[in-house]
């Protein structure tokens, strides 16, 4: 497990004992295609890094359905926002074939935390890194979709 962990870019820059940290606090789950994950407005309670399979990060749009923000596979991570700004659930994620993941509770992420700040450091600079990373995506396609409609 901390051969896989090790290769995740969340954890990639952590060492062999906060690997073995995370995957003290980490538990495995199987879920079948088509089950849904969280939907958009639930509180976040956990976040998912994907073992094998792909989850489908989606958005439902009133009149017009759903709209797949973005697939993701082995290796990424997902539901990690919701742990950061104790929001509700920005979007669905959706099991796009049958997945293996691991579940990282809230409760138990910020115990870890609180108990080695060095661990939370490079953690909140990792989730900081997926974000802005996110955000030029999500800037990328709203571009494009201006250039398509003929806005602005």
């Amino acid at each position: 497990m901390i051969e896989f962990l090790k290769k995740v870019p969340l954890f990639e820059n952590l060492s062999m004992n906060e690997l073995d940290k995370i995957q003290k606090i980490a538990k495995s789950e199987a879920h079948a295609k088509d089950t849904v994950m969280f939907f958009e407005g639930d509180p976040g309670n956990r976040c998912y890094v994907i073992i094998k399979g792909q989850v489908r990060i989606s958005k439902f749009i009133p009149n017009i359905g759903e709209e797949a923000l973005a697939v993701l596979k082995a290796g990424d991570y997902f539901g990690e926002m919701a742990l950061i700004d104790n929001f509700p659930r920005s979007a669905h994620a959706i099991a796009n074939t049958d997945i293996e993941v691991l579940a990282i509770d809230k409760t138990d992420l910020d115990k870890l935390l609180i108990m080695d700040r060095e661990l939370g450091y490079k953690l909140l600079w990792a989730f900081t890194r997926t974000l802005s990373r996110r955000l030029r995506e999500t800037n990328e396609k709203m571009a494009g979709f201006l250039a398509m409609s003929g806005g602005f």
